[in-house]
């Protein structure tokens, strides 16, 4: 990328909830000589937003998500832009499209699976001709499964060569508060089920699958897991998705890779509600009138207070098998909807921008563009990955 453009981040849809968040982040943490600014399309928000950061100097943008005129000027002034401004499927495409052409870096917190695949089949090609790395789903949907995973599988590796079938599984377990924002990208993601469909069949006809290998999904469940000490359940998320993308990229996961992803709760009872609650959401949104009366019980913008987020938390245990061999990590941190989020937003951008990275261009995911260099800049900001055991064929006691 090239050094003199004016700017080496851009955070677009920085006045929102997520986006200040994640321009609080830059502001404390930001390495020096840095060069940020923050857009979005309110003047008069985003001049406040640099008034409470105590930024008099922080450059300010303006452009609405639907210019691609003004999105296009801003994608040429920077090496990399943060998108934090969703519904995606709904706002998101414009400024993908101008960093494809600007051969500039992107990434996002989206966990939109139909967002991701038509991003895949309109602009992967020219971001490689670009040069431009786009990255989705870079905040809890799905660094921490993601980066969890080739963690895992590198701890596998070091007891020998991964020359047979690789299988992993991850178990979510989170006490969190999700914001509007969130919730309008849910009520849009259930109420497409055909057009998601649609878009990932079109994804996988241009995608292919890697040469040699074979990468799947696995889904059992609900069960009891003596593994994770838990009841779990599959769940409707794309970070299975961004996992097994992960894998079809990068070698290092064996010829023979599988991947199973779960949600990890004490009780049966919990995780029956859990299953029922999002068939009744997936049912309801799909009636229109429903759709709009639920849209106002999170308004767009709202989002958990400081206290709430100083009490969520999370943790993501994997159980990676190979050879014989076992290994169990686990990935863990505080609010992981919007204090972690940010966290990993930011560091991700940063990653981008400043450390030494292979070579890439294209759609990509967090573990193919940035590898463990991004593990590190995680670790050092307090998000933990750890090896909780590594015998044969046992689970680490809780």
């Amino acid at each position: 990328m090239e050094r003199e453009r004016t700017y080496d981040v851009v955070l677009f849809g920085a006045t929102g909830f997520t986006g200040g968040l994640t321009a609080e982040y830059l502001a404390r943490h930001a390495p020096e000589g840095c060069r940020w600014a923050v857009a979005g399309r309110s003047r008069e928000k985003l001049e406040a937003l640099r008034t409470r950061l105590d930024l008099p100097e922080l450059p300010v943008l303006v452009a609405d998500s639907a210019d691609a005129d003004a999105l296009a000027g801003i994608a040429r002034t920077t090496r990399v832009v943060i998108s934090t401004v969703g519904p995606y499927l709904t706002f998101g495409e414009p400024l993908v499209a101008a960093c494809a052409e600007a051969g500039t870096d992107y990434v996002d917190l989206t966990g939109e699976p139909e967002f991701v695949d038509l991003m895949y089949t309109r602009y992967h090609a020219r971001a490689v001709a670009s040069g431009a790395r786009m990255l989705h789903a870079c905040g809890f949907d799905s660094v921490p499964h993601d980066l969890g995973v080739l963690f895992t599988v590198g701890e596998l590796a070091k007891a020998g060569p991964l020359d047979g079938p690789v299988a992993v599984e991850g178990y979510v377990r989170a006490m969190a508060t999700f914001s509007g924002g969130t919730f309008a990208s849910v009520l849009a993601a259930f109420s497409r089920p055909v057009q998601m469909a649609k878009a990932a069949k079109a994804r996988r006809a241009m995608e292919g699958r890697p040469a040699g290998r074979r990468v799947s999904g696995r889904m059992v469940g609900p069960r009891w897991s003596k593994e994770a000490h838990a009841w779990v359940v599959p769940m409707p998320a794309i970070d299975p998705q961004i996992v097994l993308r992960s894998a079809a990229a990068l070698p290092e996961y064996g010829p023979d890779f599988r991947y199973g992803h779960y949600a990890a709760v004490k009780r049966l009872p919990i995780a029956l509600a859990g299953i029922g609650g999002i068939v009744a959401l997936s049912v309801a949104v799909m009636v229109p009138p429903l759709r709009r009366a639920l849209a106002p019980l999170r308004p767009s913008g709202s989002g958990p207070d400081a206290a709430q987020r100083a009490r969520s938390w999370f943790t993501v245990r994997f159980s990676g098998e190979s050879g014989g061999r076992q290994v169990w990590t686990e990935v863990s941190g505080g609010d992981p909807g919007y204090g972690e989020t940010s966290k990993m937003l930011a560091e991700t951008a940063l990653c981008l921008a400043f450390d030494e990275l292979p070579k890439t261009a294209g759609q990509l995911t967090t573990a193919a563009a940035c590898g463990t260099a991004l593990i590190d800049r995680l670790q050092a900001a307090g998000i933990a990955f750890r090896v909780l055991d590594a015998r044969p064929r046992r689970a680490p006691g809780r």
